[in-house]
């Protein structure tokens, strides 16, 4: 596996060795001992899986009590999937990161507890897996908005198209008014 290193020094993109032949391939997505020493210090006790249609875009998301680090990948098609630094004493305090994670280039993302999370779907559809550092806890949930100007994130949505949105996420806090992690 090789780190690549983002613009939030905390959020790692993780690039598995692929080794294909005629047959297809196979790849080592998760090693306990390695993912403690190289990348961080904490056990995983949920995993999820999503599929999600063209157009649709989850987060960002994160829960105030119960933090969840997460571990994501893309198993079928593509998403373009965002990190934001939601801790109040970090260097990175309010900055988010992006990128493209595809079943095609098997690449995975590193998204701390302490982060909103969200991605849009990119592709005709995709499943998500991800493993989680706590367990999900609707009541402690926080949803900020899509499209905060402050944050201003750079979602690849076509002009002319409006991302498909869950309710709460209609409705998500702006950065300015969101509750943070202390």
């Amino acid at each position: 596996m090789n780190i690549i290193e983002t613009t939030i020094p905390d959020v790692k993109i993780l690039a598995p060795k692929v080794f294909g032949d005629n047959r297809g391939f196979f790849l080592e997505t998760f090693r306990d001992d390695w993912f403690k020493e190289n990348v961080a210090d904490v056990a995983f006790v949920q995993d999820n899986h999503s599929k999600s249609s063209h157009g649709i875009l989850r987060g960002m998301h994160y829960q105030l009590k119960q933090a969840q680090g997460k571990l994501v990948r893309v198993i079928s098609g593509e998403v373009y999937d965002v990190a934001v630094d939601m801790r109040k004493n970090s260097p990175s305090f309010g900055q988010s990161f992006g990128t493209l994670l595809s079943a095609e280039n098997k690449r995975q993302m590193w998204v701390p507890a302490g982060f909103a999370h969200g991605f849009y779907v990119t592709s005709e559809s995709a499943e998500f897996v991800y493993k989680c550092t706590n367990y999900y806890a609707p009541e402690f949930e926080q949803s900020l908005l899509w499209n905060d100007p402050t944050l201003a994130i750079n979602w690849p949505i076509p002009a002319n198209e409006k991302p498909l949105l869950s309710a709460k996420d209609e409705v998500g806090k702006l950065f300015k008014d969101a509750e943070y992690y202390l």
